[in-house]
Order: structure tokens, then sequence, then C-alpha cells
């Protein structure tokens, strides 16, 4: 999947598949996850999220199943 690098202290890079509402984070210390049947809107607010650990942290995680990549 495609990601676009994002300005955060937390989080390197986040792409997103409409086709699978798939969600993938890259984080700094190089761990990526997938997030899975994420909306598409919350893509977008997370992207445009003054502080974007602070909004993975309240809206993604723990609310969306998710999987840590090799």
């Amino acid at each position: 999947m495609k990601r676009q690098h994002v300005n955060s202290t937390s989080v390197r890079s986040i792409g997103y598949d409409e086709a699978t509402k798939t969600l993938e984070v890259k984080f700094i210390d190089g761990d990526v996850y997938q997030y899975f049947k994420v909306p598409e809107k919350i893509y977008l607010d997370l992207l445009t999220a003054s502080s974007i650990g602070a909004y993975l942290n309240k809206e993604i995680k723990g609310k969306f199943e998710y999987r840590k990549m090799e």
C-alpha cells in the first residue's frame, strides 16, 4: 500500500485502501500496523488532525481490528 509522509512526532506515514477500508500506519520507530474496516472519513480526519498521534489514540486504537505487519 502506498503511504504518504505526515508531519508527526509519532507517525511517519499513512496510507488508505478505499476498496478494503484498510488504514496503514507506519510509526517513527518503523513498526507498521493495518487497521481494518476504517471509514474513509476517519482516514481523512486523521490526515488533517492537529495532532495525528492524539487522533490515532482517541479515534482508532482500540476501536478497529488491526494487525502488526512483519
